[in-house]
């Protein structure tokens, strides 16, 4: 009837997650997008020269 779950180790991120303020966070996530967007941007351009 109920579920056991297994205690894990918290990890550096989880542990963030759980602990810093929501400013923080924020330009963590940010920063993790701008990022993202950048590398996919590149990828575009590649794929547009390869054809």
């Amino acid at each position: 009837m109920f579920n056991s779950r297994e205690k894990v180790k918290s990890t550096p991120f989880s542990e963030f997650v759980r602990n810093s303020s929501a400013k923080d966070k924020r330009k963590f996530f940010d920063k993790v997008i701008k990022e993202t967007v950048a590398v996919q941007r590149a990828m575009i351009e590649e794929s547009k020269v390869c054809n």
